[in-house]
């Protein structure tokens, strides 16, 4: 390590940097794209409409049965 000049410490400073900033934007893009919920939601609308029934039998079963135990 001792044998690198300053100008090429410099040049591999800058590459890391493009580099980094590269990965930077790349992550910014992939994180926006998955937490975009309105194309998450279009594109797996099925499963979406499958859970929210699947939860609404849920609530509503839990719901049915605390009424009926303070009904007794």
């Amino acid at each position: 390590m001792a044998d690198r000049t300053p100008a090429e410490i410099r040049a591999s400073v800058e590459d890391t940097r493009r580099e980094l900033q590269y990965s930077l934007n790349d992550l910014q893009s992939k994180v926006a794209q998955i937490t975009d919920w309105r194309t998450q939601l279009a594109q797996h609308r099925r499963e979406a409409v499958i859970g929210a029934a699947v939860a609404g039998f849920v609530i509503g079963g839990g719901v049915a049965a605390v009424f009926g135990l303070f009904r007794r």
